[in-house]
This record gives C-alpha cells, structure tokens and sequence, in this order.
C-alpha cells in the first residue's frame, strides 16, 4: 500500500526529480520548476519505508508536479485520483492542476478528472544553428551589481512585479552572469535573462525579456530575443523559452525571432466528486 507523508526537505527527493525530469519528452519551463515549484508543498509515496514517488501542491491548491516511480505505474491513475478528489488525510484541498504536454502521462491523469482546462502558456524551443548574420541584432550589455535598482525599477513600471522578489531574483541573475541590458542614450528599453540550469535540463538555457512599454511593437523584441539565443549557442546550448497564452506580441515576437512552440502548459481544473 502506497502511504503519503509531507516532506521537510526538497533534498529527500534528488532522486525522485532526476527521475522526473528524464521522463518528460521535452524541456520543461524552467520558472515553473525552478521558481513555484521549491515554494509549493512537496509530499512523498512510500512504499514501507521506501520513497517511490512524490507530489506538490502550491498555495493555491494546484499540483505542480506529480511523479510515481515506474515499476508502480499500475497504481498512478488510483493514488492520483484519490489526491484530485480530495481524499487525502495528508494533502490539503486540491482545485486542480499545471502540466505540460512534455508530460503525457501526468497530463492523462489530469484529463481522468478534469472538469474544464485551458492554455496557460506555450513553450518554445529555437531548433537551428547560431545564425550567421547578426547585423539585425541590437547589442546588449552584461548587468553589473551597481545597476540592480535600475532593473528592478524598470521591471516594477513595465510588468508590476513585485519589487521585493525582483530585487533577489535579478540580483541572484547578476551573479551568475545571467542578465543584460540594452540601453539607449542612457535609457534602459530592455532587460534580457539568458539563464543556464545547474541541475537537469542542463543541455538548455531558458531566455526572458522586458521591452519598456514606450517602444514595444518597434521590433526590439525579436532583437533581444536573437542576441540571448546567441548567447545560449555559443556555450553549446539549446535556447528555450515561454509566454502567457495570452500575450499575442510576445507570441509573434518570438515565433519572428525563430522558435517554435510545440508545447503547452495546461490548468487543469478538477471535478470534485
């Protein structure tokens, strides 16, 4: 009998998201799993005294990952179903869940209770080779420490993120050498991350940007986007990236910028029995 338990250390289970990670068919979105995820509620699947498998729900009642070793694969579609439908003593009240369509068997699981779902974002990958013309490209500058609150004011009046957690994100970028500015006549019009992973998914870096609201749709994007892609060939690397369902320039943006997005993340909303 499978047994759940909460965990009280992400290093329980090394094994368990190495595991996770080899089993998806392709890259999975990096601030999903490297940013919510840690900040959700990790349970285990025990088998006696063994670990063989774990789930994690966010505050918001979401699962974010679920994962059951493979010689218990049998029993996924029954230890899933009791969580969806609330019937754990140890996991608090489920609404629904994230997954990707690099997931497909955490995505059927999904599908057996769901009552609606929806596109929450694409995920894209840049297939070709580091191009050989980069006239087109605008030059971007590597972010030192000193200009931190430049980044995070110009985050803070172009997205509304949160200063607080844009101060130790960007600062944690700047460190590792991971964020770049382009600027005009003094002016910061773009942020761009280039951002490597240290763990899993570590043939890939996963690019972000922000274009001042004062020059979107002059194409800067599309150029920001190629000189992070740049970046990411030269150390070898397959650049990836993601937006919002929703945000349909930054869609066009990045399809003009060569990727190609041939996966999704869906919200799942449960149907409670």
């Amino acid at each position: 009998m499978i047994k759940i338990a909460t965990i009280d250390s992400l290093s329980e289970l090394t094994n368990q998201k190495r595991a996770y990670f080899e089993k998806a068919i392709a890259p999975l979105d990096g601030m999903w799993h490297f940013g919510f995820v840690p900040m959700a509620k990790h349970f285990g699947f025990y088998v006696e005294q063994t670990i063989v498998g774990f789930c994690c729900v966010n505050d918001e009642g979401y699962i974010l990952q679920f994962y059951l070793e493979p010689h218990l694969h049998a029993h996924s579609r029954e230890l899933f179903t009791l969580i969806a439908q609330n019937n754990s003593s140890v996991i608090d009240e489920v609404k629904g869940a994230f997954v990707s369509t690099a997931e497909p068997q955490y995505q059927a699981l999904c599908l057996d209770n769901s009552a609606t779902y929806k596109v929450n974002a694409l995920m894209y990958q840049h297939y070709a080779d580091m191009p050989e013309d980069a006239s087109d490209l605008i030059d971007m500058q590597l972010t030192h420490t000193e200009q931190l609150a430049d980044f995070v004011a110009f985050s803070v009046a172009n997205i509304g993120a949160p200063e607080q957690w844009l101060t130790q994100y960007y600062g944690n970028l700047i460190e590792r050498n991971e964020l770049f500015g382009y600027w005009h006549q003094g002016q910061l019009l773009a942020a761009g991350e280039c951002r490597l992973f240290d763990q899993y998914q570590t043939e890939y870096a996963e690019l972000g940007m922000i274009v001042a609201q004062s020059v979107r749709g002059q194409g800067i994007a599309k150029k920001v986007l190629g000189y992070l892609a740049i970046q990411a060939f030269k150390q070898g690397l397959t650049p990836m990236c993601s937006t919002e369902s929703t945000n349909v320039a930054a869609q066009k943006a990045i399809a003009h910028a060569g990727f190609i997005a041939d996966h999704r993340i869906i919200q799942y909303e449960f149907n409670q029995a």
